[in-house]
């Protein structure tokens, strides 16, 4: 393993700016045929990229998505398939997964149950996926607006990660993968979430590197989500529920990590109320997301619809809502059950604090 690469479970990340180490696993690993998944928007700005810099690439058959969340559902699975199907594929085929978070987790889901699964590798274009889907084995799809409520644990067979990619990307995809990034820092490394909330997205391929390393660490030692990979969850059971809302209620819904963000600031207060964070600590959170992200403005009749949301979040026991909670930046406790009636305190948090 060279120092480009982290080890993961039972695969490499690489980091790869030249996409050599790509070049160079289709040269050691004779798959019978190798299929590229995109989406629309990967197709046009990525795919050359990843053409010109693997020149194997170019006869190979593309399977083409509809961007978007919307999409990463069964029906568009069943398509991934039938495009299999009548391109051949067989059990030695490969499935290479260029996109984003959506591209990724559906196209793991794709490989991991056609045919009982077959091989496939992630590439991900966007500091979202680089970040947070490039480990961990999580594929999965969407079903009547849960997130990722259909999936599998399947390891790649590999991951490369280029900066390259994150060229193609409007600033505004980049701030949302840049949520994750913080969260790292938040719930396992204080000194990180120091540096790179004064960074913003100019960060460098080291601190991509150095996010993928820290939650690398937790999947490794709990790949099955049982105990303390439940930290990544951190802003998320908020977090997902605005996101289900807005993507059914919005005309612009909120990306990922905008509405992450919003979850964050929530589950920080839900964390002083409940968990011992000190009151500069959820100052401090506060002040770097909303330096980063936009306030969302919603009203308190849509409370009902959230917590409904909540109650089919995986991370729950029974009709408990479950929640990953700082204790300190850097520092995160997992099932920490909370009522519903302090949750819609926090609710009520956020919007005081946007005003």
């Amino acid at each position: 393993m060279s120092n480009n690469s982290i080890a993961s479970i039972g695969y490499e990340v690489f980091f790869d700016n030249t996409l050599a180490a790509l070049d160079n696993f289709l040269q050691t690993h004779h798959y019978s045929s190798v299929f590229i998944l995109t989406d629309r928007n990967t197709s046009a700005h990525c795919l050359p990229v990843l053409q010109a810099a693997v020149s194997s690439l170019w006869g190979c058959d593309i399977i083409e998505v509809d961007p978007g969340e919307e999409n990463k559902n069964i029906d568009f699975c069943v398509g991934i398939w039938k495009m299999m199907l009548d391109f051949g594929a067989d059990r030695q085929s490969l499935l290479i997964n260029l996109g984003g978070g959506v591209v990724t987790d559906m196209g793991g889901f794709a490989a991991s149950t056609f045919k009982r699964g077959i091989d496939f590798v992630q590439v991900p274009t966007t500091l979202l996926s680089q970040v947070d889907a490039s480990v961990g084995g999580k594929t999965g799809v969407d079903m009547d607006h849960v997130k990722n409520i259909i999936g599998t644990f399947t390891q790649p067979k590999a991951v490369f990660i280029a900066t390259q990619f994150l060229e193609t990307l409007a600033n505004r995809q980049l701030v949302s993968g840049f949520a994750e990034v913080i969260k790292h820092g938040l719930i396992a490394d204080r000194a990180f979430y120091e540096s790179v909330k004064v960074k913003g997205v100019a960060m460098d391929l080291e601190d991509i590197k150095h996010s993928v390393a820290i939650k690398n660490n937790v999947v490794t030692q709990d790949p099955h989500e049982k105990g303390l990979r439940k930290i990544l969850n951190f802003g998320h059971t908020i977090g997902h529920a605005i996101e289900g809302y807005s993507l059914t209620h919005d005309n612009d819904p909120l990306l990922h990590g905008e509405a992450i963000a919003v979850g964050m600031i929530c589950e920080a207060y839900l964390a002083r109320r409940l968990n011992g964070l000190g009151e500069a600590a959820l100052a401090d959170i506060i002040h770097t997301f909303r330096q980063y992200f936009p306030d969302y403005r919603y009203e308190t009749g849509i409370y009902g619809q959230l917590i409904t949301l909540m109650k089919n979040d995986k991370k729950n026991a029974g009709d408990r809502i479950g929640f990953a909670l700082l204790n300190d930046i850097g520092a995160c406790d997992v099932d920490v059950f909370v009522a519903e009636d302090v949750i819609k305190e926090s609710l009520d948090f956020y919007r005081e604090v946007i005003g």
